[in-house]
């Protein structure tokens, strides 16, 4: 039994939901967001709330209704909240600029790497070394981060790099004398 799945979904005020041709859409303050429906899973949305089933009793179908409920979840909170990531760097002479739709990041290269914004991504820098990833898609938000972290993960011995906020890099302690 799924404990997330039993729990409808609420659908906030100025938020409204839709059921129809396979999709279930959401619309709210910040944009749209929908998701292809699972064959698994019933829908059904009833006075601002949407439940989530499984539509038979087979594994598949009780593994995709979590999932499903969760999914749903990520676009009310999408639509009315959205997300952000923030990323901070590390190391003398790394620095971050957003120039319009780019993203000029200098990690110790020979060159600047420009990353190029993505459709629905909000990049902002409010100072060098730090890095503010917004939009109401939550997985577009972490891919986006994921991307720009892997030009210059964290080393573990100085701990220079591009790292989540709030991770913590495990240091090694390097040669001794």
């Amino acid at each position: 039994m799924s404990r997330t799945g039993k729990k409808p979904v609420a659908i906030p005020s100025g938020v409204t939901a839709s059921i129809e041709g396979g999709v279930v859409s959401m619309k709210g303050p910040k944009g749209t967001l929908s998701i292809p429906m699972a064959d698994e899973v019933t829908y059904a949305l009833e006075d601002g709330k949407l439940t989530v089933a499984p539509a038979n009793a087979g594994k598949r179908a009780r593994s995709f209704w979590g999932m499903q409920r969760t999914l749903i979840q990520n676009l009310v909170t999408g639509v009315t909240e959205g997300y952000t990531k923030v990323l901070e760097i590390t190391g003398v002479g790394y620095r971050a600029n957003a120039q319009g739709k780019t993203l000029k990041l200098q990690l110790g290269y020979s060159h600047d790497v420009d990353f190029p914004v993505p459709e629905g991504i909000e990049i902002k820098t409010p100072d060098n070394t730090t890095v503010e990833i917004s939009g109401i898609d939550k997985q577009k938000v972490g891919q986006v981060a994921a991307e720009i972290r892997r030009w210059r993960k964290p080393e573990p011995y100085k701990g220079k790099g591009i790292k989540y906020r709030g991770e913590f890099i495990f240091r090694k302690e390097g040669k001794k004398k």
